[in-house]
Parts: C-alpha cells; structure tokens; sequence
C-alpha cells in the first residue's frame, strides 16, 4: 500500500492521476516514448518473432486434424482485417470526423478460442509441449507435427500438468489447448469470469477453481499452486515472456495483410493501432511487433476501463506492477471481464512504457453502445471488452498529437484490434445488444 502523502506527490508529478482516481474518461499521451533510433534493448528481438512465425507452421498439420475447422487455412489461424465503413459514418455522425482509413482486426474470429488470447496462450503451450517432446526423445527435427494427436502423444502429455490465472479468454484459450493435447489442466479463475467460460472449459475437461477476489488474487494462488509440483508448468500472464512472443506474431501477419491490401505504412502514411489492455500482454506484444516492422511509423494506444486502468496507472506513477488500482482508490469493478485487472504485467509494462503513444479509458456503458452500434451497422458482434478501441481515432482528435508530429492524418489507416466474441453464448450476446439499445435509446453520447 502507498501512503496518502505518496499519492499526493504522485498526482504532484503527474496531474492525470487525480483524473483517473476520479474515473473520467480520459487520453494520456506518453511522455516517455522512444523513437526507433533511442529505443533500447529487450530481452525479445525481431530474429525471435520470426522463430515464434515458424514454431506455429511446425504446427498447422496438427491444427488440421485436431481442429477440421481449420483445414480451409491448412492449419494457420488468422483473423481477417475488414474496413468498416458503415461503423466510420455513424461515428463521425455523432463526434469528429474519422480521417483516413477505419478497419477491425477480427481477433473476434480466430478459429477455435476467438480472441487474441489464441495468439499468446496457444503459442505459451505449444512452445513447452514441443520442447517435452523434443527432450524425451518421442518428436524429431522434420517430423510431422500431426502426430501431437496421436494416442502416444497424448499419453505423454497426461502426466503433466499446466495451469494458468484468468479473468476469462486467457483461461479459455490455454485449457482448449492444453486439453486437446492431453495435458492436465487448470484455471484459477477471478470473481468476475463469465459463467458461460467456466461451463466451457469444464466441457472440456479442464479443472476450474474460482476465487472471490480479482485477477491479481487468481494468478497469485495459481503461481503458487502449481509451482510447488515439479510436473506443472504455470503460464503467467503477469512475467511471461513466451505469451509476449506469441503475440508478436500478430503484428507479423497483420503486415502480411496490410501489403497484400496495397495499404501503405510510411512517413506519409501513419498507422494508428488500438488495443484494448488487461494485464497488458497482448496489446504489449502486438505493439512490440509492429514496432519492429514499422518503427516511428505506427502509433500505438491501449484502451482500459475507467474502473481498471491498470497500465496507465503503472506508467504515469512510474510504479509499474508495484502499484495496483485499488492503492489509489479505484475499485477495479467492470463488466469488460478480459480488462478487469488491478495490477499490470511488470514485464510488458516495462516494455510497452518505450512503445505506446498513449492510453485512453473508456466507461463501461460505452462498451455496450458500441457492440450494439457495430452489430446495427456491419453485423459483427464482439465482447464488450472487444468494443474499446472504436472510438480511438477520436479520443486521439482531442489532443495536439498528430499536430506534434506533423502527420497526415487524411492518409492515415486505424485498426481496431477487436480482442473477442466468437465463442459468446447466444442467450448473452442477446444481452449484451439489448443493453446497448437501452444505452442508446437514454443517451446523448
């Protein structure tokens, strides 16, 4: 805990905090970021998210016959990059004018777990399965990785067990895995995990233990708990470095996909990336990657709810994963269940601190106004969570930052990286909508 004299002098150097402890919307821009020139040196470089690309190639037989649904893309999961025109207008009805180009990255439908958390979770687990089976001596350099299905491979695997903390996705994605592998698996999940997620993972095999508090309670108990067995791997979504790479790879074939659409990156051409941030792994990996390709180039920001801004509260302090939300009063309360987290990864925190351009918050109504606007205007439903990043291009217009670096935003291309919502039940999809038009209907948004 900090003292209140600490605080104060935290909101002395940093005036924004006493705007965040007031849970107001807000946009902070980071002083602290590096140019591509003054950027200094991480423990992950461009040579290992090229690594990370191949690991998931090694595996696309596997996907074939363990997931049918994949065969169509031959084992490689990806999402599509859509322009959405319609969603553009309506926006620019309602506040400033979008320049450029407006598109989602469809994290929303990667096949199997659909969300990004596939990117980070799988690759985690894939990478330690491959190295179990490589040192027992069962897998070989040019083997063919369909045989991870095999009756043998999964008796190896039931021996050992993984486990991971989560507030929803995350655990989602390591236990569809790490079950269709073979491994023994559990997820230490936080009060606010959706039931419909629960109820899927123990589908399909995966052993769930829930905790009243919040996520940083979860994988605290979960660290602990399956550290102490020498036949347990914990996927950390706090330290990992392995889910940071698997994210990476995003950036990598987002690249792919912005070059085969003609769509150019350079000085007269910005990028503006926007991601919604938990923990701060995915929207960190993403942005570390597409900084490797495009260096000053693309303008990244991340999206946390008023009542969790866990990232931008360790960036303006300066405290990183030393602070939590609650220690400046906020409650770390809101249904965007993927971004309830109080206390930020140190690991991507520390990276993303030299490669963000900012953070905004948004409140949790807005999340479902915008669900419902986007399902009214191009039929794609997401998470509530998923819907952050779609006002990015206009919190962005509140500040002097393109101004500052003199860019052309009407050449500009914005993606909103859309981080879930496939595997949503029905029954809440038809809630989250309705609340939506409820919004809607009582707003003046």
């Amino acid at each position: 805990m900090f003292s209140k004299n600490k605080i104060d002098s935290f909101i002395k150097q940093a005036p924004v905090l006493k705007e965040i402890m007031d849970l107001k919307p807000l946009i902070w821009l980071n002083p602290n970021i590096k140019s591509k020139a003054e950027m200094p040196s991480f423990p992950i470089k461009r040579k290992d998210m090229e690594a990370a690309a191949k690991l998931w190639e090694r595996f696309a037989p596997f996907f074939v016959k363990a997931f049918p649904e994949t065969a169509e893309t031959k084992g490689i999961l990806e999402s599509p990059l859509k322009e959405i025109q319609n969603m553009k207008a309506l926006l620019n009805q309602e506040s400033t004018k979008i320049q450029g180009q407006f598109f989602l990255k469809c994290d929303n439908a990667l096949p199997i777990a659909g969300s990004i958390k596939a990117r980070g979770g799988f690759f985690e687990v894939l990478h330690y399965a491959e190295d179990l089976a490589i040192n027992a001596g069962i897998l070989k350099n040019g083997d063919d990785y369909s045989i991870f299905t095999s009756d043998k491979f999964k008796e190896f695997f039931s021996k050992y067990k993984i486990g991971v903390g989560s507030t929803g996705n995350l655990g989602l994605s390591i236990g569809i895995i790490s079950a269709k592998l073979g491994f023994q698996v559990t997820v230490y999940v936080s009060s606010d995990a959706k039931k419909w997620k629960k109820d899927l993972l123990r589908s399909k095999g995966v052993q769930i233990i829930e905790f009243a508090g919040d996520f940083s309670e979860a994988i605290l108990a979960g660290r602990q708990k399956t550290n102490a067995d020498p036949m347990a791997y914990f996927v950390d979504d706090e330290n990992s470095h392995e889910l940071f790479l698997g994210y990476t790879v995003g950036a990598l074939r987002l690249a792919k996909q912005l070059e085969e659409a003609n769509i150019k990156v350079d000085t007269e051409h910005p990028l503006f990336v926007y991601s919604p941030c938990g923990v701060g792994g995915s929207p960190g990996g993403t942005a570390f990657g597409l900084k490797q390709i495009y260096g000053d180039n693309v303008h990244c920001f991340f999206v946390e709810p008023t009542h969790s801004p866990a990232v931008l509260t360790g960036l303006v302090t300066g405290e990183m994963s030393n602070i939590s939300v609650q220690d400046i009063g906020v409650d770390n309360k809101t249904e965007a269940d993927g971004l309830a987290v109080g206390r930020p990864s140190n690991f991507a925190t520390t990276v993303s601190g030299h490669l963000i351009s900012g953070i905004y918050t948004i409140e949790d109504n807005h999340l479902f106004t915008l669900l419902a606007q986007l399902m009214d205007t191009e039929k794609i439903f997401l998470e509530p969570s998923a819907t952050a990043g779609l006002i990015g291009p206009q919190m962005l217009a509140k500040t002097d930052y393109a101004a500052k670096n003199k860019l052309k935003m009407e050449n500009a291309t914005h993606i909103v990286w859309a981080t879930g919502g496939d595997l949503v039940p029905d029954e809440e999809r038809n809630t989250f909508y309705n609340r939506g038009i409820n919004n809607l209907a009582h707003s003046t948004l």
